[in-house]
């Protein structure tokens, strides 16, 4: 990999991912705990992704229809947190991130929701997210359908390496996303052909683009770190009907003595090879310092889903009152309000009649009065809805 050609061709864009990998380094080693190589080989992904892609405003980070963004390969956590710091949401403070994996910190070890804003859900076990992803591109496509594209349009962006693509979840996970055609949920595959033990063919041979293809996604294989490859291949996956997963060749601890070894997945803490690295990608601030420029380009990209969130604020604003309660409450997760005489009246029947029934049965009876209440809710079954009696009669 020439660094000097990358430096050379792209110096904007080579900054502010040089930014996310020098915090990393400077973190983990604060630390001596931590996995540096993930976020120093995906920087350049995440950089173009959040520069010229994602809907997201710092300065509102709960807003309903932000695009959402998850770190499946959550030991890679620097990357998130460096991205949060940088493009200026309130809590990720410079002190967070020199406190990476310390206790009371908000930066965990693998990214925790409810720690900080801007993590979406946790990520701990493998698979996990890219999991949690299907979920939530689900509900994006039927609150769109519910409240419609005014208040409901957004993507789901997730970063998955080989172990989440290793573990069984992903499986029934990427093949229920492919066949409810979930076209805005996009995955880049760390595709590095590095593992803990080494190479990846040690465990798995399995062919992951012709594994997706095959469950009804849209693949795309690029350079995973040439800017223009990443900025058109999301303009392609945006524009699909399905799901589509972008493969990633990356260099796991690019530009370090650890690039492309297993010695990549662990904390890089070696003082001579730091500065080695950092030498290489020309940067030449001291520990947890990022040029004031640099900085401040970040805080633009943090600043510029601003103008979105105003607009879908005056959309929401012109619904009618009672559509914006149904919204708010939903999106607050709220149980309707009739659930607790429904529920009462139910219980209070059953009591009365005492009815002699196989438990799958009462399942459906009771489904049968909480669905058309609670019009959230989602279940089924794969292919044994006579069986297990998930389908009540107001469903189609």
């Amino acid at each position: 990999m020439d660094l000097n050609a990358l430096r050379t061709n792209h110096p904007d864009h080579w900054s502010k991912a040089t930014a996310i990998r020098a915090l990393t380094l400077d973190a983990v080693a604060a630390a001596n705990s931590g996995h540096s190589g993930m976020p120093m080989g995906m920087a350049d992904v995440a950089t173009v992704l959040f520069e010229k892609h994602l809907k997201f405003d710092a300065s509102a980070p709960h807003w309903p229809d932000r695009d959402r963004f998850i770190l499946s390969a959550g030991h890679g956590s620097m990357l998130l947190y460096s991205l949060l710091h940088l493009t200026g949401y309130a809590d990720m403070t410079l002190e967070q991130v020199k406190n990476f994996r310390q206790s009371g910190a908000i930066t965990a070890g693998h990214p925790e929701f409810g720690h900080a804003t801007g993590i979406e859900t946790t990520t701990g076990p493998l698979g996990q997210g890219i999991a949690n992803a299907v979920g939530f591109a689900m509900a994006e496509h039927i609150l769109r359908a519910k409240f419609r594209r005014k208040l409901v349009d957004h993507h789901t962006y997730v970063i998955a390496g080989d172990g989440c693509l290793m573990e069984g979840v992903s499986q029934e996970a990427i093949t229920i996303a492919g066949r409810h055609q979930l076209g805005k949920l996009i995955v880049f595959w760390d595709n590095n052909n590095i593992t803990i033990d080494g190479p990846v063919t040690l465990a798995d041979t399995t062919d992951q683009p012709q594994r997706f293809k095959s469950a009804g996604w849209a693949v795309i294989e690029i350079d995973g770190h040439n800017p223009e490859e990443i900025d058109a291949a999301i303009t392609k996956a945006k524009s699909q009907k399905k799901p589509t997963m972008i493969a990633c060749k990356t260099h796991i601890a690019l530009g370090h003595a650890a690039q492309d070894t297993s010695k990549g997945h662990g904390a890089l803490t070696d003082k001579d090879q730091m500065a080695a690295a950092k030498a290489a990608y020309g940067w030449t601030t001291g520990p947890f310092e990022v040029p004031s420029d640099v900085k401040s380009a970040w805080e633009a990209i943090g600043a510029q889903g601003q103008t979105a969130r105003s607009e879908w604020e005056g959309r929401l604003a012109e619904m009618s009152e009672n559509r914006q309660r149904q919204f708010n409450r939903v999106m607050a997760g709220e149980p309707a309000k009739r659930i607790g005489a429904t529920v009462r009246a139910f219980k209070k029947e059953v009591s009365e009649t005492l009815p002699k029934m196989a438990t799958r049965a009462a399942s459906e009876k009771a489904l049968a009065v909480l669905n058309p209440v609670v019009s959230e809710s989602v279940g089924g079954s794969a292919d044994l809805t006579g069986s297990n009696n998930t389908k009540t009669d107001d469903l189609g």
